[in-house]
C-alpha cells in the first residue's frame, strides 16, 4: 500500500515574527523526538506545527481570536463575508469585529472570518488591540491579496491537534512533552492581546519552561536579558540570524534572535 505524504501546509495568517525560517531547524531536532506529543504554550502562526506536522499537539494562544480562528478552520471554516481590498469595507469590517467582542460574541464563526479578513487586510499583518480590548491596526496599503473563501487542506490535519487559550502556565503539560515556545519578542510592544505580556511574564515562562523534565526549545529577540535569563535558568543557548518580516522603516537586514534549549542535541544553524 502505498504511503501518504502529509500535505505540507502554510500559515493562513499572517504574523509578526513568523517562524517558517526557522522549521528547517526545528525538524532537525525534532526528528528524534517525534513520537512525542508537540506543545506550543504560545502558538502564534503555527508555523512551526504546521511545518513538523506532529501526530499529536496541544497549541494554545493567549489571543482568544487567534485560537477562535484555528478552532473554526479546525472544524471547516468558509468565508462568507465580503473579502474587499478597500479601506471603507476595512473600518467596516473592523468595527464589526470588535462589537461582536464587546457582545461576548468573540467565539462566533463570523468572529473568525472578520478576523481573518483582517488579518489579511490591515497593516502589515500586525495584530494589535486598545486597553479597551479593541483591534486597532489601521488600513494596509496592498495592491493586492490573494484571499481564501475555503480551506479544505487545513481540517484533516487539524483535527490531530487540540488547542486552548488562556495563560501559558495553565497549559496542562505531560512530563514526556516536547515544547516549542515562541513568546511575544522582549520589545517595547507588547498588547499583542487584550492583555500585555511582560518582562515578568518573558521571566515567569523561562522559569516555567526550565521546570518541564521534557525537551524544551524557545526561540525569542535576543535582547541582554533574554540571554541572560536563559543561561541562569540552565539553557543552552545560540544566536541565529533571522529575517526581518515587519519594520516600519522598511529596514530588511537579519535580526539577532535567540534559541534556548535543554534535553535536545545541539542546534544546528540552517537559516
Amino acid at each position: 500500500m502505498p504511503v501518504t505524504i502529509p500535505t505540507l501546509l502554510t500559515p493562513p495568517l499572517k504574523w509578526a515574527g513568523g517562524k517558517r525560517w526557522l522549521v528547517p531547524t526545528l525538524k532537525e531536532i525534532w526528528r528524534n523526538h517525534s513520537a512525542r506529543r508537540l506543545v506550543e504554550p504560545c502558538v502564534g502562526g503555527m508555523a512551526v506545527t504546521l511545518g513538523l506536522q506532529p501526530q499529536a499537539a496541544l497549541l494554545n494562544d493567549v489571543n482568544i481570536h487567534l485560537i477562535n480562528f484555528f478552532q473554526w478552520l479546525q472544524r471547516g471554516l468558509t468565508i462568507t463575508i465580503p473579502l474587499e481590498n478597500h479601506e471603507e469595507c476595512y473600518y467596516r469590517h473592523r468595527q464589526r469585529f470588535n462589537e461582536l467582542t464587546q457582545q461576548g460574541q468573540e467565539l462566533s464563526p463570523e468572529a473568525a472570518q472578520l478576523f481573518y479578513y483582517l488579518n489579511r487586510t490591515g497593516f502589515n499583518g500586525l495584530c494589535r488591540f486598545n486597553n479597551r480590548g479593541e483591534f486597532n491596526v489601521p488600513f494596509g496599503r496592498y495592491k493586492t491579496i490573494n484571499y481564501a473563501k475555503e480551506f479544505p487542506d487545513y481540517p484533516p490535519v487539524l483535527t490531530k491537534w487540540k488547542f486552548s487559550c488562556g495563560d501559558f502556565a495553565a497549559v496542562e503539560i505531560d512530563p514526556d512533552d516536547f515544547i516549542y515556545a515562541d513568546p511575544p519578542y522582549d520589545v517595547e510592544f507588547t498588547k499583542y492581546s487584550k492583555t500585555d505580556f511582560t518582562w515578568d511574564d518573558q521571566v515567569r515562562l523561562g522559569e516555567f519552561l526550565a521546570r518541564h523534565p521534557g525537551p524544551v526549545v524557545l526561540s525569542n529577540q535576543a535582547t541582554d536579558r533574554i540571554l541572560f535569563l536563559y543561561k541562569r535558568l540552565g539553557f543552552k543557548v545560540k544566536i541565529m540570524n533571522a529575517p526581518r518580516r515587519i519594520s516600519c522603516t522598511g529596514d530588511r537586514t537579519p535580526a539577532r534572535e535567540v534559541i534556548a534549549h535543554k534535553g535536545v542535541q545541539n542546534v544546528k544553524d540552517r537559516s
